[in-house]
């Protein structure tokens, strides 16, 4: 007898197979793909280089963005009068906190009356309008005689001087917490702070205070 040959698969089952598994491969590369576009967007972004702040967003640092030397500049009031005048050696700007740094600074400020205040210093710092004004080193605040608009005797020339004055020129207040000497016409006052405010009249000097009072003139 002739032997019997085994019986061989169907030709078509393997190409079904592999049919079968391309359906299911294909059922996950949906997300195959967009977890590999994830992977690919999370790489990209951690290290793509960061870009700049724009300049109007990055922080201001203090240092100054502008000199003047042998300078003066003066201030005018809407009616064209002049309000007031700085002068000095050298003035730096800082942007950060917009004041003014000013060395060998002289000042003048005319208020609306007509009354005359001037400051002197070997360095002055100023906010941006000249409003407040801090001055170190042989400082010196004058408040210049002014007779009043009615007649009669005019106010005493008043000096502030000391190795650090802060002065408010519109309120025309004057503070200090180190010695400080006042002089309010022939009168001499010394005090190891002071306090003053012309608007309220008020005077406060603190410390070790001294004073000396001229007699008054004799007709």
């Amino acid at each position: 007898m002739s032997p019997v040959a085994a019986p061989q698969s169907p030709p078509h089952r393997a190409p079904r197979s592999l049919r079968q598994l391309w359906e299911r491969v294909s059922l996950y590369l949906p997300v195959l793909l967009m977890a590999l576009l994830a992977l690919g967007t999370w790489w990209l972004v951690r290290n793509a280089p960061k870009p700049q702040l724009p300049v109007a967003d990055r922080p201001a640092s203090h240092e100054p963005d502008y000199y003047m030397r042998d300078f003066s500049v003066k201030s005018f009031e809407a009616d064209g009068r002049l309000g007031s005048e700085l002068r000095g050696t050298l003035l730096k700007h800082y942007p950060d906190t917009d004041t003014l740094e000013v060395d060998q600074a002289r000042m003048r400020s005319t208020g609306e009356d007509g009354r005359v205040l001037t400051a002197r210093a070997h360095r002055a710092l100023s906010n941006a309008d000249g409003s407040e004004v801090q001055l170190f080193g042989q400082a010196q605040v004058v408040r210049e005689p002014l007779a009043p608009p009615g007649g009669g005797a005019p106010t005493p020339r008043l000096e502030f001087a000391g190795e650090f004055l802060h002065a408010w020129v519109k309120e025309e207040r004057v503070r200090s917490h180190q010695p400080v000497t006042l002089r309010r016409g022939s009168d001499t006052f010394t005090a190891d702070s002071l306090e003053y405010d012309h608007l309220s009249q008020v005077l406060e000097l603190r410390g070790r205070v001294r004073g000396s009072l001229a007699a008054p003139a004799t007709r």
